[in-house]
């Protein structure tokens, strides 16, 4: 293995660090290189598509894992799949799709690892009726800073079963992982899009419909205002059975369609993004969705719709994005609007935010509680944009809620005990699984999540 120095960021491509990195083969390299993790410590890293700082280690070591990506073995009767740590979900799931199965749960991107995806203990837009990935992580192998190989699942090992799902990395390097995933019988979805003129018709239309659909999002227009607040479009879908297919489709229904790849320019200038341009996005985005209306649409085309626009980000030009993402306890809908107040109000522009329902959740640091999550892109170099957060943690904290660890890259450490109350039971999970403090991150030095 060789060593190279290199500069990383997350996907917002903000505050990049240099550190050392390394490629391990195998689960033997990455034992031997947490024998010696050096005074700043070691992390894994899958495809960097966190937003923030939770793939970087600055000065330190930075195993990356992608190399370690097999499928070990797929299992059409239980259902059942085991893979190492390094696949990506898209090669993952293009495996499992002629055996009629699919993801349990998959994030807004297939281009993210396995291992990354339990480290963030990934939601979706069925977490109302799933829950997280991790939910459907039957066991997992991970290996200990202290030097062991430990086989965890939430029955015989559940406190690092659940320090580890939802971790950040923080508690050991996962290996690979057997998950259950679910049956399907075509590579479609049955979607039902709406408009929702207001906040009251948007949530209600999320609300009413969570035991009727099992993938449910909206669309929110963040920046209107008046009795337009929280204006969406509704797109809910389920599993297409194969007697909804005609033609070409119904002959291969786990074939997906072709699509043209699509790349952003590899630079663009920042402000581009503008709270004017923005505003007329939405318009068209809100006027050109039907009122009401059912159709097909491509597994890939539901989950994925950013993924056919390679390196996405870049329009956000140099200066890159924030992605910020809170979650709200029912009965807190009142803070809610008022986030969105105060995002209308604000000269930043929030853009691709969608709004969803969550449901239970067990892993002890994971993102997702009963309640709501609002997701949005903000351009880093946006006026006013510290002061409009700073405000937004303050509210979710004093509502009970929360904000993504896995997307963040400023929230105040003074805030995250508030939010994260399961905190000191993690962090005396994580002593126990890496005495010597040996896993490291930027994320983990700015929160100070390892006290």
């Amino acid at each position: 293995m060789s060593t190279e120095e290199r500069l990383l960021s997350g996907w917002g491509r903000t505050a990049a660090t240099r550190a050392r990195v390394r490629t391990p083969a195998g689960a033997a390299d990455v034992a031997a290189l947490l024998r010696h993790p050096g005074e700043r410590g070691v992390l894994a890293r899958g495809l960097g598509r966190s937003y923030g700082d939770a793939a970087q280690n600055a000065g330190g070591l930075v195993l990356d894992m992608t190399a370690m990506s097999r499928i070990k073995a797929i299992d059409r009767a239980t259902p059942s799949v085991t893979a190492e740590a390094g696949v990506s979900l898209k090669d993952l799931a293009n495996a499992l799709l002629p055996f009629g199965l699919f993801l349990p749960v998959t994030p807004g991107t297939q281009h993210v690892t396995l291992g990354g995806a339990i480290a963030a203990d990934v939601h979706g837009k069925n977490h109302h009726v799933d829950g997280s990935l991790c939910a459907h992580v039957t066991s997992l192998v991970l290996q200990s800073p202290a030097g062991e190989r430990l086989t965890l699942d939430r029955a015989t090992t559940p406190d690092e079963f659940f320090a580890t799902a939802g971790g950040m990395g923080l508690t050991g390097i996962v290996l690979e992982a057997t998950l259950t995933p679910i049956r399907i019988e075509t590579a479609y979805i049955a979607e039902q899009v709406a408009r929702a003129p207001d906040l009251d018709a948007t949530m209600e239309g999320l609300a009413s419909t969570d035991a009727s659909h099992r993938y449910s999002v909206a669309w929110i227009d963040c920046l209107a205002r008046g009795n337009r607040l929280g204006r969406s479009v509704l797109m809910q879908g389920d599993h297409a059975p194969v007697e909804m297919l005609s033609g070409p489709a119904r002959a291969k229904p786990l074939e997906l369609p072709q699509r043209l790849p699509l790349a952003a320019p590899p630079w663009l200038p920042s402000g581009l993004v503008r709270r004017e341009t923005v505003a007329v996005f939405n318009e068209v985005y809100f006027r050109r969705a039907p009122v009401r209306a059912e159709r097909l649409t491509p597994l890939d085309r539901f989950f994925y719709p950013l993924d056919s626009v390679a390196g996405w980000n870049r329009v956000y030009g140099r200066r890159g994005l924030v992605q910020y993402q809170l979650a709200l306890p029912l009965g807190s809908e009142h803070a809610m609007r008022e986030v969105l107040e105060r995002l209308a109000a604000s000269p930043a522009p929030a853009t691709l935010a969608v709004l969803k329902r969550f449901g239970p959740q067990e892993g002890l640091l994971s993102f997702p509680l009963p309640g709501w999550t609002l997701a949005m892109d903000l351009p880093a170099d946006a006026p006013q944009l510290s002061e409009l957060l700073d405000g937004l943690d303050e509210l979710t904290a004093e509502a009970g809620g929360r904000v993504y660890l896995a997307k963040d890259s400023r929230l105040r450490p003074e805030l995250l005990e508030a939010m994260y109350p399961e905190l000191p039971r993690w962090r005396e999970v994580r002593a126990r699984l890496d005495p010597a403090g040996a896993m490291r991150s930027d994320l983990a030095r700015r929160l100070g999540l390892q006290k």
